[in-house]
């Protein structure tokens, strides 16, 4: 068998099990938009566990992991960090944002925003940023899957028809089955994803003579590449807060709060996915044996550091390996992709659709409505892939930046009965407005957030707009404080009930 006929054959079986599962899944499901979009609120633990590691994890973690770790030595550590601090927030607020979810029937974090502060204008803003934020963390996806796809097949697709293919994929099998399809695919996905990271950096590792070795000569051939760059502490800081949080609210995680079934799932989340960091010793290994191979980034693929394990395997490894490994890294941005269109369609179907073009739609129509929107927004990502190029790590961060301030109006929300619909907008506006300056002006921002610390400092300017403002404006409305008082009281005494 030849290399092209191996190659051919782990992508088609990577493209074809999860079609096979899709529609699996589409004969278990209902013909409700509440079980096409979150799973009637009835997904199990393990589904749960997956869906979530598997999203939030992506092409980000697998590609772009390795390709920082090779450039900035160990700045992305800040992964074993900040999945303990996602667990956390799972836990803590994702717990709350669940039960809230449950009595008042909400389906989007629109749904949240609209209740919990009496606003349809706010709850829209809040769509809003959620669509313009994860259009760009979607192009990360479908970029990422087209390069592994292209490596994978020892460039015989090449990253144009990669990129279609990786699309086509997702459309039909999120079409088919929704969020059930896209559970039941994370699971597989979840697990290649865990053990392509390990097994990857140790491999690689292996080319240059094990860990012990490696580190012995990134030492010796570039001094400070193990160590955390003096003055770095800001970016450091900046990357565990807001990449966690940043992904925490982007629109894919808001379902999978709705979609569990037990309370009890999100006790043990923070536990599951501090363990599943594990996997980023993977990327580490990854990133400092391919700094030993390819010392100048020039040598890689197009020149990308991203592209560091796509040339070790390339160039190092026996291609059965190369190809299945990169059928991991596909899985990886696969598992994020589909979610994320998901959310999209689900935002736009559930938030702007039924209210603003049809009220009157069945629920049947609405799936349908849903249907054509992950077409729509799989398309436009999938122009940005061929005509927006950029570090997967760069545009992360840029998208997250964007998301994350969305997490100051909901902790208020859930936890400080004082805030107010002016403050959340306000705070929430100042933010983005700072993270586009930093991001599209040219600004730089002052001080130690100079240094990588732009997004943070937008967050922190956006709490300190949300309490000003919401201490001076009109509080929301009696009737409705003492409706969610209820609520909050009953949260305590029956979560575990459930």
């Amino acid at each position: 068998m030849t290399q092209n006929t191996i190659a051919l054959c782990v992508i088609a079986f990577f493209m074809i099990f999860p079609l096979v599962i899709g529609f699996a899944a589409r004969n278990k499901s209902t013909a409700t938009s509440e079980d096409y979009f979150i799973q009637s609120r009835a997904m199990g633990g393990i589904a749960v566990f997956f869906s979530v590691a598997a999203t939030w994890w992506s092409a980000f973690a697998f590609l772009g992991s390795n390709g920082y770790f090779y450039t900035t030595g160990p700045m992305y550590w800040t992964a074993i960090a900040w999945n303990i601090f996602f667990g956390v927030m799972y836990f803590g607020v994702g717990k709350k944002i669940w039960y809230m979810g449950k009595i008042n029937n909400y389906v989007t974090a629109t749904d949240f925003f609209k209740h919990q502060y009496g606003s349809t204008k706010l709850g829209n803003f809040v769509a809003i940023i959620m669509i313009v934020c994860t259009v760009p963390y979607l192009q990360i996806q479908l970029s990422g899957g087209a390069y592994l796809i292209q490596v994978a097949s020892g460039e015989m697709i090449p990253f144009a028809v990669a990129a279609m293919l990786f699309y086509v994929v997702i459309i039909i099998y999120v079409w088919a089955g929704g969020i059930r399809a896209i559970a039941w695919c994370d699971i597989f996905y979840g697990v290649l994803l865990f053990f392509g990271m390990v097994f990857a950096g140790f491999y690689v590792a292996s080319l240059v003579g094990g860990p012990a070795e490696m580190f012995r000569q990134v030492e010796a051939m570039f001094p400070g590449q193990t160590t955390l760059a003096e003055g770095k502490w800001m970016n450091w800081l900046a990357m565990f807060i807001i990449t966690p949080v940043g992904s925490f609210m982007g629109p894919q995680l808001w379902a999978r709060f709705y979609s569990v079934k037990s309370a009890k799932t999100f006790d043990v989340m923070p536990f599951l996915l501090a363990v599943a960091a594990i996997a980023y010793v993977g990327s580490m290994l990854t990133g400092n044996a391919g700094k030993l191979l390819y010392p100048d980034v020039t040598e890689l693929i197009n020149g990308n550091a991203d592209y560091i394990l796509p040339t070790v395997l390339f160039n190092y490894a026996p291609f059965v390996i190369g190809s299945v490994l990169m059928a991991c890294g596909a899985a990886a941005a696969m598992s994020t992709a589909n979610a994320q269109v998901l959310s999209l369609s689900t935002v736009y179907t559930m938030d702007f659709h039924r209210h603003y073009i049809n009220k009157n739609l069945s629920e049947h129509q609405l799936i349908w409505v849903g249907r054509w929107a992950i077409l729509i927004f799989s398309a436009a990502a999938y122009i940005m892939c061929l005509f927006v190029p950029g570090l997967l790590v760069t545009i992360g961060l840029v998208a997250l930046g964007g998301t994350a301030q969305v997490m100051i109006p909901t902790c208020g929300a859930l936890f400080w009965k004082r805030s107010t619909v002016a403050g959340a907008a306000s705070g929430m506006a100042v933010g983005l407005l700072m993270q586009i300056l930093f991001t599209f002006c040219n600004v730089t921002p002052p001080g130690p957030f100079a240094s990588g610390g732009g997004a943070l400092l937008a967050l922190i300017c956006n709490i300190v707009v949300f309490i000003i403002v919401s201490c001076v404006t009109k509080p929301r409305p009696e009737k409705l404080m003492n409706e969610l008082k209820q609520q909050y009281a009953d949260y305590y005494h029956q979560v575990d009930m459930y």
